[in-house]
């Protein structure tokens, strides 16, 4: 199978289209495998087996697709706590009844609970908010490490208010961001103020008998609360390796294509830096399984001066490591390098070191010490 070989120009930002064909192509041949792969290892007697599983169930119905990109260069120096979102044409929770959400908001927290428990607040998405809390009785209460493998155990999204979101980390610790399974995506709870004059203008500020006039309609917060649900999540790390889920091997191919290129393009798009001129290559690959390609680039590097013309030290080093592999002795340095001296930073010479010298003196300061121990032992006789 053949990649895609559309390229972006070297220094040049042109957006680089992604080969629908190509894209199907692989989506087809992974999907086909692993199904291929879990029916063998249900018909094989010797597999293990998971005695929870339904009979009737689809097996690879929690089986994961990710799509792993690769750039040239860092996409970013440090790791981001918080994870980015890319909306999807087909929903990764899709009909999911039995789907958890637990909404942590800013205080306070009896104000959002009031909206999401309202009749203007639509029914399916209520019955999936299993949870509203505010951050100061996040902090009260689930302080200690049992508290919150529990809490994390309860739920499977946690949604975080803007406004807060940098004080989970601390809240919360290793146990929610060790990993990036259910790190608390960022929603915007806040009222839309509308502009005027083409500026926003100031919040209007709470009195003490409103209960919160920063929180937003319900029409928005569930228009937030849906988005984040039904997003990508981009989890950035030091490195040149980025992997997003992007669906399930129960889906259909079409829905696989369609997911890769609106991820790929958003990504490149918002979060890569340089855009296509750093991506090296786009795959996609299932949890056990080879990644298969959907783009490469011609390009191995960003800009031209990124490449090291070679020079007699690059040759020379280059050498040296050729020779190590194949278990050749290296060459000796020649009796002019040997007769080199050493200079010290006010400009003296450094006596050059004799191993002769040292060892004659080492030998002798052991027989002393012999003699000594000899003196002693026989006077204590």
């Amino acid at each position: 199978m053949a990649p895609s070989k559309e390229v972006a120009v070297v220094g040049s930002n042109e957006i680089v289209s992604i080969s629908h064909d190509q894209t199907m192509k692989a989506s087809k041949a992974l999907l086909s495998h692993i199904k291929k792969a879990a029916k063998e290892s249900a018909e094989d007697p010797a597999a293990k087996k998971n005695l929870l599983a339904d009979d009737d169930a689809d097996e690879t119905a929690d089986t994961p697709v990710w799509l792993n990109l690769t750039t040239k260069r860092h996409i970013t120096d440090k790791p981001r706590l918080q994870p980015g979102k890319i909306a999807l044409p087909h929903s990764l929770h899709a009909g999911d009844e039995t789907l958890s959400v637990c909404l942590i908001t800013a205080d306070p927290q009896r104000a959002y609970k009031d909206i999401v428990a309202g009749e203007e607040f639509p029914e399916d998405l209520r019955k999936r908010i299993g949870r509203v809390i505010g951050v100061t009785k996040l902090k009260a209460k689930y302080s200690q490490y049992e508290a919150q493998r529990k809490l994390y155990s309860e739920h499977d999204i946690f949604l975080g208010d803007e406004r807060i979101i940098n004080r989970l980390p601390k809240i919360l610790g290793k146990t929610f961001y060790k990993t990036t399974t259910k790190r608390p995506i960022p929603v915007d709870l806040q009222a839309k103020v509308p502009k005027v004059n083409g500026k926003r203008a100031k919040p209007a500020k709470k009195t003490d008998g409103e209960r919160a006039v920063n929180a937003g309609t319900p029409a928005q917060i569930a228009k937030e609360v849906s988005k984040a649900i039904d997003s990508a999540l981009v989890s950035l790390v030091p490195g040149t390796n980025t992997a997003i889920r992007i669906g399930y091997a129960s889906w259909t191919a079409d829905q696989i294509a369609d997911n890769v290129e609106a991820v790929a393009a958003a990504l490149v798009e918002k979060w890569v830096p340089q855009k296509w001129r750093n991506v090296r290559s786009i795959h996609i690959k299932g949890p056990q399984t080879v990644a298969l390609p959907i783009w490469v680039t011609d390009e191995l590097w960003v800009d031209d001066k990124d490449v090291v013309a070679d020079t007699e030290e690059t040759k020379a080093n280059i050498s040296k490591k050729r020779k190590a592999l194949a278990g050749e002795e290296p060459q000796a340095a020649s009796p002019a390098a040997k007769k080199t001296k050493k200079v010290d930073s006010a400009g003296k010479h450094k006596p050059t070191s004799d191993d002769a010298k040292l060892d004659t003196q080492i030998a002798e300061r052991k027989a002393k010490l012999r003699s000594a121990k000899a003196r002693v032992s026989k006077a204590t006789e």
